[in-house]
């Protein structure tokens, strides 16, 4: 059975409504001579969230790295608020041309990987306080207040002064989303963030997503699992062979998919 969408009540940020956080625009990425991504239009605007859905291999992965200024793109526009990424150079010798741009990019975009990627001589406290402090240079009691505040909202406030090997890979990720959150981020990037765990765990993180997405958070996640793409998208693209086959909203791509390739995806990935 297919997932069957369901419209959040979204609480939506006050942005200039009609310029996305992120836009992509006919954005090429290639390694050599294999190129990955062929072209992709995609845009995400304040308070919706968009899921990246496909096969492995489709460059689903390597466009939110694109997004995020960790990969280097061959061809097209990033904007980050409007703002384009100034670029040196072309083809493969295509640059960020300012790097003060991409730092002032990046601590805008936080990013939840597969692996949670704490600091395991760290408490969770101390993971999720670290970049705050070192990067954007804010208060330690400021932060810490914060940090504190974002580990109650994911559920694990009880685990501040634990350490990483203390904690299921559930409320590890879990804290890797509190970290992400106590940066103050103007959108989030989630890649793959459930697909390391057992089903049980999975649904603590889903839980937490779904949670943000009520909230009105900007999201672009890259997903295996479709009910919650369904459940808090309010756009869906899907990627094969580093094009976009089909995109629109949930209750569009997981109930009246158009193309042979969409419904022959849902129907090995989603039980019947």
């Amino acid at each position: 059975m297919r997932p069957t969408a369901r419209r959040n009540h979204k609480k939506r940020p006050n942005l200039t409504p009609d310029i996305p956080v992120i836009e992509i625009r006919d954005l090429h990425k290639s390694y050599g001579s294999l190129e990955v991504l062929k072209g992709l239009d995609i845009s995400a605007p304040a308070g919706h969230v968009v899921s990246l859905i496909g096969s492995s291999g489709s460059g689903k992965s390597t466009l939110l790295r694109c997004a995020n200024l960790l990969e280097d793109s061959q061809q097209g526009d990033i904007l980050f608020c409007g703002e384009p990424v100034i670029w040196k150079g072309t083809s493969l010798n295509r640059r960020p041309a300012d790097r003060a741009q991409i730092t002032r990019i990046r601590t805008n975009l936080s990013m939840v990987f597969q692996q949670f990627n704490l600091w395991a001589h760290m408490t969770i406290l101390q993971n999720v306080m670290e970049a705050p402090v070192t990067v954007l240079g804010r208060d330690k009691t400021e932060v810490e207040a914060s940090a504190r505040k974002y580990l109650d909202k994911v559920g694990i406030g009880d685990k501040c002064d634990a350490y990483p090997a203390m904690l299921s890979g559930g409320q590890q990720q879990r804290a890797a989303i509190a970290r992400a959150l106590c940066m103050e981020p103007k959108a989030l990037l989630f890649d793959e963030p459930t697909s390391a765990l057992d089903p049980e765990l999975e649904q603590e993180v889903v839980k937490v997503i779904k949670y943000l997405a009520a909230e009105g958070r900007t999201m672009i996640i890259v997903t295996h699992d479709m009910r919650l793409a369904a459940d808090v998208s309010d756009h869906v693209v899907f990627l094969h062979q580093g094009k976009i086959e089909e995109d629109g909203p949930p209750e569009t791509l997981f109930g009246a998919p158009k193309t042979e390739r969409l419904q022959g995806f849902l129907s090995a990935t989603v039980p019947a």
